[in-house]
């Protein structure tokens, strides 16, 4: 592999973590929620707290044991590790994404390039923001990697663990038990019940039931209060935005919803014998999650890297048509930035939700190239 292109990146972002660490590190407030989580997990207080308001913790307990460590220091010393460890995972994830291609069929720089185009402002909320999306993203992409190696049991566990930083990676679970493969969904299983059991170390088998309890309800009760801000991406977002909140908007995101669905399964099942289909199906999926996710903010599209590289390495592959669309859905998510368009231009492009029909192009690209047997 050519490692220039991935050595230029990392020196670039060196570069920024130094000029712009003091800045980003006064902000972070989504580092906060997990820290405040890992200091009451370690003292097994309750997680989720309705005085929290926006800023409650969703995630499973299991991910507030495993932050512990983050608990240990002050938040001003967590916002110091965060940020330059994100940085690093930006630059691993770019250079898993180049590994997942089955093959390259443009140069290493256009397609990171491509990458940073595209989804730079996502990258850059996320560092502001403290979030875990490179992680997650480093995580699963991680665990395609490691199936493409012919380790299914690590990516098993990489799965479960995924899952845990972000519980909507339970889209793969089945996804692994398709491929028939017992390996990979086995370890998943055993990893992901091992997590679920963790916060019994600290809470005991009555309270981590309760903790889960508490988990399920501060998630769907925080959604539909969520569907109609501006960031919000998802296909629930966009129907509820365009027709306001209520039955018809629910039913055309549930059928929407099925439909996405249905595609991603017409890919499995048209992966015959191509070389490590699981790179562009993986890739799918990754592009499916803030869709399909009713609380999908668009920083959250930043996943779907490996999507762009897909699209971009194999454009010629495409129809005409699909083509043109796609390079322009590329080209208009990279180019939507609120500096430039100016807060009413872009709360009016937020609101009708073009980017979402950018990644309903790109997932419909991802299709075409399966149907195709180009990937």
């Amino acid at each position: 592999m050519n490692l220039r292109p991935l050595l230029l990146v990392a020196a670039t972002l060196v570069l920024l973590s130094y000029l712009f660490a003091g800045r980003v590190t006064r902000a972070m407030p989504d580092l906060e929620v997990y820290w405040t989580a890992a200091v009451r997990a370690r003292a097994a207080e309750p997680l989720y707290r309705v005085e929290d308001q926006h800023y409650q913790f969703k995630y499973l307990p299991a991910f507030a044991v495993l932050a512990l460590p983050m608990g240990l220091v002050t938040l001003a010393q967590a916002k110091a590790i965060w940020f330059p460890v994100s940085v690093a995972l930006l630059v691993v994830l770019l250079a898993l994404c180049l590994r997942l291609l089955p093959e390259r069929r443009k140069p290493a720089w256009l397609l990171v390039g491509a990458a940073i185009v595209t989804m730079g402002k996502f990258y850059g909320h996320e560092l502001v923001l403290g979030q875990v999306n490179l992680l997650f993203g480093v995580i699963v992409v991680g665990a395609l990697v490691a199936l493409r190696s012919g380790r299914e049991a690590p990516a098993g566990l990489l799965v479960a663990l995924a899952v845990v930083v972000k519980p909507y990676a339970a889209l793969f679970l089945p996804w692994l038990a398709a491929r028939r493969q017992p390996g990979p969904a086995v370890a998943a299983a055993s990893g992901l019940a091992a997590a679920l059991a963790l916060p019994v170390l600290f809470y005991g088998i009555d309270g981590s039931l309760a903790l889960h309890r508490d988990w399920w309800r501060t998630v769907t009760g925080s959604t539909a209060p969520n569907l109609l801000n501006q960031d919000n991406v998802s296909v629930a977002a966009m129907y509820a935005k365009w027709l306001g909140p209520g039955w018809t908007a629910a039913w055309l995101a549930t059928l929407t919803g099925a439909v996405l669905l249905a595609g991603a399964a017409l890919t499995f099942l048209r992966r015959g014998r191509l070389p490590f289909p699981d790179g562009l199906e993986g890739a799918l999926l990754l592009t499916l999650i803030p869709l399909l996710s009713p609380q999908g903010w668009d920083y959250v599209f930043l996943i779907s890297t490996p999507a762009i590289l897909y699209v971009v390495n194999y454009e010629d592959r495409l129809p005409a048509a699909l083509r043109a669309a796609s390079l322009l859905a590329i080209a208009t998510v990279g180019l939507s930035l609120y500096d430039v368009m100016g807060r009413a231009s872009y709360a009016r492009f937020m609101a009708l939700s073009v980017i979402t029909l950018c990644f309903l192009v790109i997932v419909s690209a991802l299709v075409s190239l399966r149907l195709r047997r180009a990937a």
